[in-house]
């Protein structure tokens, strides 16, 4: 059984620095992710993509930020149960919550903070028959190590961003690369469609429009697909089939939790602390609404410290905090570092 302060359910950007604001009021967190690494869409979807509205930041991109957010609260310790879902949970008599994975991982601790984004993800498939036959043996949905693809041939299928960046950075590391998209326009950033026109005419991405992949072929792995462009059907042999459809959001088993949801997303408070409507449960990120809702990630920040504070006195309800800024009590983290301002010098004048 692992046990913690805060059992933080999704290790995006809100869950980890959730992290930071426990540990400035010395409260220990966990996190839980079904994802394989912390971070969440950041770090699995769009790594490389620029954020423009982080505070002190004019531009960051989105696994930069995860790494900063990972050295942010490294001093506090958190654990990590990763690459297992949050399943089922179960109040004890004496108030803590019992939260049990997909795997049959026991948390328990006294409070509960919901920072799992949009929920879980799962992709949007194209309407291709054996697609199911060849995931993993050549057709992916997310890429998440461009070095899969090096000196390989690649079919892309989409027509947003995702389709778009990713035939750009892959033209550079694959042996070729398709782009294929059912119509002559694209729904992504106007630079990155003159990139990918750019490349064409230089030869480094095939791109066949309006079309649509209608087949995969092949024995135990991916060979080549078929393409459908007005009455014609024709193979193109290739490695890896990637549709890249975007990614459905859904509660899962949270939904099932006994919490009030409103459009697939959990009612909280407004404001106050961001609680559901069962106690010692709490929403943060994008994962909550509530009256002037806004999904940004400097306001699931801004959540994550008003929830903090609220912990504190859930946890401690005999204690009176208060609250002390970093600039004068510095940051102490349980691994026993310290960072703190200068002292000033007192120093007696004859």
């Amino acid at each position: 059984m692992i046990q913690t302060d805060i059992l933080i359910i999704g290790a995006g950007p809100t869950g980890l620095f959730t992290v930071f604001e426990a540990g400035l009021l010395k409260l220990k967190c966990h996190l839980i992710d079904a994802l394989a690494q912390p971070g969440g869409q950041c770090a699995e979807i769009y790594p490389k993509k620029p954020i423009y509205d982080i505070p002190a930041y004019p531009e960051i991109l989105a696994g930069d930020l995860v790494k900063n957010l990972m050295k942010q609260i490294e001093p506090f310790q958190p654990g990590f149960t990763l690459g297992e879902r949050a399943e089922t949970i179960e109040k004890q008599d004496d108030g803590s919550f019992i939260v049990t994975t997909n795997k049959g991982t026991k948390h328990q601790a006294p409070v509960v903070a919901i920072a799992g984004g949009l929920g879980s993800f799962e992709p949007r498939k194209p309407p291709i028959t054996n697609i199911v036959d060849f995931e993993d043996k050549g057709v992916e949905y997310v890429i998440r190590d461009p070095e899969l693809y090096r000196d390989k041939d690649v079919v892309i299928a989409g027509g947003g961003d995702s389709a778009l960046d990713w035939s750009i950075f892959l033209a550079d590391v694959a042996n070729s690369v398709t782009l294929v998209h059912r119509r002559n326009e694209f729904r992504g950033a106007l630079d990155s469609v003159e990139k990918v026109q750019e490349l064409k005419n230089l030869g480094k991405i095939e791109l066949i429009t309006p079309a649509e992949v209608v087949d995969i072929n092949g024995n135990e792995s991916v060979e080549s697909v078929s393409i459908k462009r007005g009455a014609d059907v024709f193979n193109r042999e290739c490695d890896h089939f990637v549709p890249l459809f975007g990614l459905a959001p859904k509660l899962g088993p949270i939904a099932d939790w006994g919490l009030e949801i409103e459009k697939n997303a959990i009612k909280v408070d407004n404001t106050l602390d961001y609680q559901t409507n069962i106690p010692g449960i709490y929403a943060i990120g994008d994962v909550n609404t509530y009256p002037g809702k806004l999904k940004l990630i400097l306001c699931g920040f801004h959540e994550a410290t008003l929830m903090c504070q609220s912990a504190y006195q859930r946890i401690f309800p005999d204690k009176r905090y208060v609250m002390k800024y970093t600039t004068v009590g510095g940051v102490e983290g349980f691994d026993g570092s310290k960072k703190e301002a200068p002292k000033a010098v007192v120093k007696a004048i004859n």
